[in-house]
């Protein structure tokens, strides 16, 4: 009987990958960076490569139900990866059939903020919830929203893009896509770089410890240090970023009137300094009905965990 799924989460920056038993324990795991391949075979080859190893240790494929994989654009009816944004692999991927011929395992797919929605749903702080979204705040913006205990794939498979909802008209460009204006542009780790660039630019005579950064050193970390030291324009970046983020928590939540929206990914570490502004923004923009309502929170698994684990759940199905 097989004992064993193998859950891997493809992320913009990161690939995290884990071998899961029945139970959500994860006995193994490690991770690769993913857009240092040019093409997805090479790709594959290195997770092969550094999975191998692990699988062998678990006593071979046979011990394995499947491989479940969280990754941008998703798709779990077809199992492809279809035009994401943040990877350098363009068009439409058929990853299910690429990792399923390289490892000999069968393969399930799904976008990757929907496999921590599953994660969180099956082992983290929304477990017995039926309605909630989750919000992963990493390298882009992604976003699973569970109805009645399902996840909302849509006609499609691609329900739940709210990162690229358009939350200031005519707004900053978005890169990987062109639109002007969405959520990811501003309530990502490359959004608050480019507010802390904006910031900086735009108020020469106020002093900064960013400054003290190179344009390539500047991240949202180094914005986060920054800001727990008090420094002006780090908490204005902060206060600005959890501004837009709430008002576009409230449109989600007088959309589908969720229990709780669960806040994860690298973003969420600055804690209170991105919580406590989009808390505020969030309930100034709600209708009376919706008000004090929905649990805004941080997801309580690690970060790396819940992907791995998410993903793994597809298996399991």
């Amino acid at each position: 009987m097989s004992v064993y799924a193998i859950g891997i989460d493809v992320g913009g920056t990161n690939t995290k990958f884990g071998i899961v038993d029945a139970n959500g324990h994860i006995l193994e795991q490690d991770r690769t960076l993913t857009n240092e391949h040019e093409n997805v075979q090479e790709f594959i080859d290195t997770l092969h490569d550094k999975l191998a190893p692990m699988i062998e240790r678990a006593g071979g494929p046979g011990q394995f139900r499947g491989i479940g994989i969280g990754a941008p654009n998703g798709n779990y009816y077809t199992g492809n990866i279809e035009h994401a944004a943040n990877l350098k692999w363009k068009g439409i991927i058929p990853l299910a059939h690429m990792v399923s011929e390289k490892f000999g395992i069968k393969v399930k797919v799904t976008n990757d903020a929907n496999a921590a929605a599953v994660g969180e749903m099956m082992y983290g702080c929304a477990k017995g919830m039926k309605h909630f979204i989750t919000i992963t705040l990493g390298t882009g913006v992604g976003s699973g929203i569970v109805v009645d205990g399902k996840i909302l794939l849509g006609h499609d498979g691609f329900a739940g893009e709210l990162g690229h909802t358009i939350i200031r008209h005519g707004g900053r460009l978005h890169k990987g896509t062109g639109s002007r204006g969405c959520l990811e542009s501003y309530a990502s780790a490359t959004g608050v770089r480019e507010t802390a660039l904006e910031l900086l630019a735009s108020k020469p005579d106020v002093p900064s410890l960013l400054r003290d950064y190179s344009i390539n050193d500047l991240t949202s970390q180094s914005v986060f240090e920054c800001a727990i030291k008090g420094d002006v324009i780090a908490n204005e970046i902060f206060e600005y970023t959890g501004q837009i983020l709430g008002e576009a928590l409230a449109n989600f939540i007088m959309f589908s009137s969720p229990e709780a929206i669960i806040l994860f990914g690298g973003l969420t570490k600055a804690g209170d300094l991105i919580m406590n502004p989009t808390r505020q923004a969030m309930e100034d923009n709600l209708l009376q009905v919706f008000r004090n309502k929905v649990k805004l929170m941080f997801s309580e698994l690690r970060e790396a965990d819940a992907a791995i684990l998410g993903a793994s759940a597809l298996v399991w199905e």
